[in-house]
């Protein structure tokens, strides 16, 4: 789709499954070097085979993003393969539910780690090959949860993903002089693993909230984070954009009635 990123070095950071994976595959498709991380080499290893035949490459680490040290590994292990690093998806995340008068401080502090801190950790990491590149890329995957709805059970993963975008602002405020941008996706309801799991009815449900009357595919959020990355979004810095078929627009379930 842009010529700007064939050749070019990424980070998808929980690119073995989901979201994740749905960005390391939109971007090998455009011809980006592509190193995705998992916290099970079997997840690494079966989405680097599935994706093993696509214009950029795809490679795995397994690697925990609540650890610095796997951070630079990540980091390091990107520059060996690919010469540099351009781009870094900050995509790991989890969604345990839990009510608020229910969470423990380890629920907490859980979803915080790997949501808010994995990202902060990443972007730390990258500093220095992004800065070098001359046209550094951070993209965050967020959410509509938390930056702008809330649902009951996810009080503490709409905090984290929220906290993701006061670090983006900031952060793009920084990194704007080393020519490094720093933007958010913030997808609805699409359709992953995670979703499968919680079953056809809530799917049914949650589709009968979007005005297109049909859940997102992974690919949606893929072609947002690919257009953050390229030459063309060179003046785009600290934003978000929302991708969710107008999930968020209508007042009330009454607007959706007649259409």
């Amino acid at each position: 789709m842009f010529k700007s990123l064939q050749g070019r070095s990424a980070i998808v950071t929980g690119g073995s499954k989901g979201i994740g994976r749905g960005i390391a595959e939109t971007f090998a498709r455009a011809g980006v070097n592509v190193v995705i991380t998992g916290r099970t080499q079997a997840d690494v290893d079966a989405t680097v085979a599935d994706l093993g035949a696509l214009d950029g490459t795809v490679s795995g680490v397994t690697a925990d993003v609540t650890s610095p040290d796997d951070c630079r590994r990540v980091v390091a292990t990107a520059v060996e393969r690919h010469g540099g690093l351009d781009v870094v998806c900050a995509n790991a995340g989890i969604f345990p539910s839990g009510r608020v008068g229910d969470l423990t401080p380890d629920d907490i502090e859980q979803v915080i780690g790997v949501n808010f801190k994995g990202t902060v950790y990443i972007v730390q990491a990258a500093l220095e090959p992004l800065a070098a590149s001359g046209h550094g890329r951070v993209i965050i995957t967020s959410s509509i949860t938390g930056p702008v709805t809330g649902f009951p059970g996810w009080s503490h993963y709409g905090a984290s993903k929220a906290a993701q975008l006061g670090f983006m602002r900031t952060a793009a405020i920084e990194l704007a002089p080393k020519k490094i941008t720093v933007n958010a996706v913030l997808p609805g309801n699409i359709i992953t693993e995670g979703l499968i799991e919680m079953g056809q009815t809530y799917r049914d449900q949650m589709a009968a909230a979007v005005p297109q009357g049909r859940l997102g595919e992974v690919a949606d959020i893929g072609n947002a984070a690919l257009f953050f990355a390229t030459d063309e979004a060179a003046y785009i810095t600290g934003q978000s954009l929302v991708v969710d078929g107008g999930q968020i627009l209508p007042e009330s379930p009454e607007a959706l009635a007649d259409l």
